[in-house]
């Protein structure tokens, strides 16, 4: 007993979600000859925010490699890999950079499975670094996630921590569907601890994080972390907030959000992206379908603005923080 209690705690390391990162796709590479990454600047750089740092020189540049200045070039190289048995991950460098590549993943992607009745499938991981608060120029902090939410045929997941990090990302290389991986670039030096021992959850488990008794709030990627402040301010103030990281917005785990939302009655989510049209707008439509009769209030959202992302001096009032959230708590406990 002793020494399982001394491995385990061997395999318990600190470390920040881009090195978690790092762990799950050298793990991955490692496992399966067929696994690759690909993208600019991912080889002898390591990548913008250095998250492939060290894999190419381990793995060797016919494993790891470094692409052209072209998403869609990137995306539709990686299809025709997956077809021929390959497992490519791709990484866009920046959200904003997705777009060229949009026409591939969502009209090629998403659909060739489908179009072929289930003989071919398309292992195919696209990593996005997305979201504010690193203030960055134009292109550099958008929350595309709805448009690939949106796309039937598409699996869309966002750890919020280290330990989800590194084994979502392995969980997501293994997948037989395409799968669009959203890190919340704001948290990459985030440290936390990494089981790299045994998985936590399924790849698209929704999660309990805080327990509580009033309101219940949701959110996913970067925004877990601000959920948890808000709750800790609200808790001073002498209310419980429970809080739930989504995790996997396509396909979405309901059970522990209807659960806690039936104990609590009242439900806030927050998002950085614009609120119209969005994953939080499904979310909150779907609780109302499902949970009605256990609301004391509306489920209430706060979100970005609909406006494009602010120049950097900016983003503080566009982006969600606590003290908004807070009032959106207040105002479910008002009704």
């Amino acid at each position: 007993m002793g020494s399982d209690r001394t491995e385990h705690a061997a395999a318990v390391q600190t470390m920040p979600i881009s090195r978690a990162l790092n762990a799950g796709m050298r793990a991955a590479l490692a496992a399966d000859d067929h696994v690759l990454l690909m993208g600019e600047d991912i080889g002898r750089l390591g990548g913008v925010f250095r998250v492939t740092e060290g894999l190419q020189a381990e793995f060797g540049d016919r494993r790891v490699l470094d692409t052209p200045l072209a998403e869609s070039g990137i995306v539709g190289t990686a299809i025709g890999l997956a077809m021929a048995g390959f497992r490519p991950v791709c990484e866009i460098q920046f959200d904003g950079f997705v777009f060229p590549a949009f026409d591939q993943i969502t009209t090629q992607l998403a659909k060739l499975t489908n179009r072929h009745e289930g003989a071919i499938r398309l292992p195919v991981v696209i990593r996005i670094p997305y979201g504010g608060h690193i203030g960055a120029v134009e292109h550099h902090q958008e929350s595309p996630e709805a448009y690939f939410a949106h796309t039937p045929g598409l699996r869309v997941v966002s750890p919020s921590t280290p330990n989800d990090a590194y084994w979502m990302i392995q969980d997501a290389i293994a997948s037989n569907d395409p799968v669009i991986f959203l890190e919340p670039k704001a948290k990459y030096w985030m440290k936390g601890e990494v089981d790299t021992s045994a998985r936590a959850l399924p790849l698209h488990a929704s999660r309990l994080v805080r327990r509580g008794t009033d309101v219940t709030l949701v959110g996913h990627g970067a925004m877990v972390t601000t959920l948890l402040q808000a709750a800790a301010l609200a808790e001073g103030e002498g209310t419980s907030c429970e809080v739930i990281d989504l995790r996997s917005l396509s396909p979405v785990d309901y059970g522990p959000i209807l659960d806690s939302v039936r104990r609590t009655g009242r439900m806030v989510y927050a998002q950085e992206a614009p609120g119209f049209v969005s994953v939080g707008s499904e979310i909150a439509a779907t609780v109302m379908e499902r949970a009605f009769f256990a609301l004391e209030a509306p489920v209430l959202r706060v979100s970005g603005f609909d406006v494009p992302f602010p120049p950097a001096k900016l983003e503080g009032l566009y982006l969600p923080d606590a003290d908004r959230i807070l009032e959106a708590v207040d105002r479910a406990l008002a009704y």
